[in-house]
């Protein structure tokens, strides 16, 4: 009975920890949510790939509500990248069964490298600037903003299906330099979108059977929609390249874990 309230607590806190790094960045402290998972509560690889999408994609979602609530939100603009990301997630879930769990988690860890090599120079979050298509006053898209967001929504909703991540280092950049919007409508909008991809995501685990552990995948999700809440109140008052660089530390240390625990298996394959 004690291991199993520990497990939950731990649930709860994993989950705190993801709401909280959601919040702050947008979408890129997400990608702790699967070794968090995997390693800390030893729950199954493909299992933690969809939990990880399920209570991410919540916890985003909530987070979409209240900014959306604010005006915060490019409506249109999200919502084209999210219709290419929605077609595109259920493909990369496909695409991950064929992959070995330990080759699969390999390239987790080199993309958490590359995510926390692009927090560390923190080249999204300079000044604002006009983009190729920049959204109109009347809330219109300029000429060529649906194909390039069409486009950047299907590779974000590829590594969504495939790895169980919000795609949050994708969607915040790509808004940018499509749409000139700001950082902070940048980030808004890339919550609404992850909550849309992973709905579609969500759908294509569950449609292959996937079922979810109880109660922790429950409390691991009410951990990230109070981790959310946090996240998103602080955000303002933290020193942004001080923030962007305790997070590409800890990707850094995760990942290289993650490679420590995968490189016999990896090698068994070759």
């Amino acid at each position: 009975m004690d291991a199993f309230h520990s497990i939950d607590l731990l649930g709860l806190a994993y989950g705190l920890v993801v709401g909280i790094s959601l919040g702050v960045t947008g979408g890129g402290g997400s990608i702790f949510a699967v070794p968090l998972l995997i390693y800390g509560l030893g729950i199954p690889v493909r299992t933690s790939i969809g939990l990880s999408l399920a209570a991410v994609g919540l916890t985003a979602g909530f987070g979409a509500a209240l900014r959306l609530k604010a005006r915060e939100i490019e409506l249109q603009a999200g919502l084209v990248f999210a219709a290419g990301g929605m077609v595109f997630a259920p493909v990369g879930t496909w695409i991950g069964h064929f992959i070995p769990a330990a080759a699969l988690l390999s390239v987790f860890a080199l993309l958490m490298a590359f995510v926390g090599w692009r927090m560390w120079r923190g080249k999204a979050e300079t000044t604002d600037s006009v983009g190729p298509c920049v959204s109109q006053g009347n809330g219109r898209l300029g000429p060529g903003c649906y194909t390039r967001l069409s486009l950047a929504g299907a590779a974000a909703g590829i590594l969504s299906g495939l790895f169980g991540i919000g795609g949050g280092f994708v969607i915040v950049p790509a808004l940018l330099y499509v749409t000139g919007t700001t950082i902070h409508r940048a980030v808004a909008t890339s919550l609404m979108v992850i909550f849309l991809i992973s709905l579609s995501g969500v759908g294509a685990n569950l449609l292959q059977g996937q079922k979810f552990p109880m109660p922790v995948s429950v409390l691991f999700l009410v951990g990230g929609l109070a981790g959310m809440l946090a996240g998103g109140a602080v955000r303002g008052k933290l020193s942004g390249p001080a923030l962007r660089k305790v997070f590409s530390a800890a990707m850094w240390a995760v990942g290289a874990y993650m490679l420590y625990r995968n490189i016999a298996a990896l090698q068994s394959l070759t």
